[in-house]
């Protein structure tokens, strides 16, 4: 577009301002700026700003809203066991046959941990500190080789901290995967608002933006090549998880086959409610389809409803654990879909009309993001899975309290010491043990290895590989 024509265009949406800097900026500045001015979606910013900027619009609950049906953890119904014992098996085949890949929103950082970089490389481990990258690709590693078959492993990262995850994986020589089969790709952006709707600038040639959430995955595994990487290696099959869960059963057979039997297009894991109010989605059920609505957005009274034997209506929280079908993100790229958009009131760097950098000390715009459950009602057909809180559900996010770095090397060891006991081995209660993924990934594994184990001392920490 010409100068003249982004004038145009800018002064029809209110954001003339975007050039205020204009005559002093070099060539490449002006041609960085005019790139991101005709790369914004310039057709939703109107109605973006009308109902997402300059008012903050209630959220629309369904009319309403049942309990989701939901697979329990633990099957006690013979046919509920027997339909588990044909998932797991084709879960299994599915596996050995390629059709599987691993794909992980690692696009933070790890700035609320108090740690410089991308979330990923922070050390999570009990005793040897592995890094959250590290712990998964041992996971993809160990269950490519239990079932004799590549597992490629899709990372999407972000524009801040993609080109620091990409040089970890190199220093780290891919963490024992062939670096062939690791696919990097990053996510798209969202510009950050004024609450006049203006978007604000974080240079005098740049568009202050942030990622565009989790939702965005979606759109990114389609526009980077992801999908098409995988429709050429067969791939059916996603495993989607976040890069906070060190806990993680990234490849289950199980849910992998319960989601494949079920002609399912995008299935989730769930776990029970710590209490009513907990700060997880609630899994719900709204004109035949599985939704999820946040508990900041679900009202008290049907938060706290209760069954008749006492438990919570809506008892089944999001952990953002999924399978989705290679096919239902192809179907939902090609019909052009948009996700809900999500408003966050933050403090954002900007670009003043005098072109000084302000650094607010109160909240002074919003970003905007997309949130990936909200592709469940999309799906036809969703499978809920049950899962334990203490099997799979630790995620590292906050300095200390809950969901600490403490917490979760402490759920991890615990995790261990469990395996460790259905196998017929008791630990010390006041030890710290770490299992490599390369020594075992789910019980069973323990299990088999049983003879290797006997031997071992144990001490105030112990790492078992």
């Amino acid at each position: 577009m010409k100068l003249k024509d982004i004038k145009s265009l800018l002064a029809k949406h209110h954001q003339e301002h975007l050039l205020d800097f204009w005559p002093e900026l070099s060539v490449s500045q002006q041609e960085n700026l005019l790139g991101q001015i005709e790369g914004l979606e310039w057709e939703n910013i109107d109605s973006w700003v009308e109902n997402y900027i300059k008012t903050e619009m209630p959220a629309k609950l369904p009319e309403k809203l049942e309990s989701a049906p939901v697979y329990p953890a633990i099957a006690s119904d013979p046919k509920i066991k027997a339909l588990y014992e044909k998932a797991a098996d084709y879960g299994k085949k599915l596996i050995s046959a390629g059709k599987v890949a691993a794909f992980v929103v690692a696009g933070g950082q790890g700035t609320r941990l108090g740690f410089d970089g991308p979330k990923g490389n922070f050390p999570a481990s009990p005793v040897k500190n592995k890094t959250l990258f590290r712990i998964f690709a041992e996971i993809i590693l160990a269950n490519s080789k239990k079932y004799n078959a590549v597992i490629p492993w899709y990372i999407m990262t972000s524009p801040l901290n993609h080109e620091s995850t990409m040089s970890s994986f190199e220093d780290n020589k891919y963490f024992g995967l062939d670096k062939s089969d690791v696919f990097f790709f990053q996510q798209g952006t969202l510009p950050n608002f004024d609450f006049q709707g203006r978007v604000l600038l974080s240079a005098k040639d740049t568009i202050a933006s942030s990622p565009d959430g989790h939702g965005g995955s979606l759109k990114a595994l389609y526009k980077s090549g992801a999908i098409a990487d995988m429709k050429k290696r067969g791939i059916e099959q996603i495993s989607y998880f976040q890069v906070d869960n060190p806990l993680i059963n990234i490849i289950d057979p199980l849910f992998i086959g319960l989601h494949a039997i079920e002609n399912a297009q995008m299935s989730s894991k769930a776990l029970k409610k710590a209490g009513p109010k907990e700060k997880v989605g609630n899994f719900c059920l709204a004109n035949g389809r599985v939704v999820v609505i946040e508990y900041s957005d679900l009202p008290d009274e049907l938060a706290e409803k209760r069954n008749a034997d006492g438990s919570l209506f809506f008892e089944m929280g999001s952990i953002a654990i999924h399978i989705i079908s290679r096919d239902f993100v192809e179907k939902l790229n090609k019909k052009g879909f948009a996700l809900m958009l999500h408003r966050a009131v933050k403090k954002i760097p900007y670009i003043n009309a005098q072109g000084n950098i302000v650094n607010p000390e109160q909240p002074n715009g919003v970003k905007l993001e997309t949130f990936v459950f909200d592709a469940l009602p999309l799906a036809e057909k969703s499978v809920i899975f049950e899962t334990l809180r203490e099997n799979e559900f630790a995620p590292v996010k906050n300095a200390s309290g809950s969901d600490s770095p403490e917490v979760t090397r402490r759920m991890m060891s615990d995790r261990c010491k469990a395996w460790l006991k259905n196998a017929g081995i008791n630990t010390p209660d006041d030890c710290v043990v770490e299992m490599s993924p390369l020594f075992a990934v789910c019980p069973e594994d323990v299990k088999m290895a049983k003879n290797k184990l006997i031997s071992i001392k144990f001490s105030d920490k112990i790492y078992i590989e």
